[in-house]
């Protein structure tokens, strides 16, 4: 794992930089995001690393869900809604009063 912490603000950079910035996942000053030791990850760190602080962290992603809440595989009814019918509009005006 790398935890990456935005240090020096994108702005005044390439619109390539600040690109590669935004897809690391930072958006503030200081912020910190962990990612995994991919190569890919490791190139978007080189491109930009005069604006990144990186430190390799030992252990494993955290968890967004956790994996012991299991998801019901029972099928959810739920009630259609009959469809609105469309109103054509006329092309010729009727004359009013007749």
């Amino acid at each position: 794992m790398l935890r990456i912490k935005l240090v020096k603000s994108p702005i005044g950079n390439t619109a390539s930089n600040r690109k590669t910035v935004a897809s690391l996942g930072l958006r503030k000053m200081h912020q910190v995001v962990e990612h995994p030791d991919t190569p890919s990850i490791r190139g978007m760190v080189h491109k930009v690393k005069h604006m990144l602080q990186v430190e390799e962290v030992a252990g494993e992603a955290k968890a967004t869900k956790s994996k012991s809440a299991k998801v019901s595989e029972a099928p959810v009814a739920t009630e259609e809604k009959p469809k609105a019918k469309r109103t054509t509009k006329k092309t010729a005006e009727e004359p009013a009063g007749e």
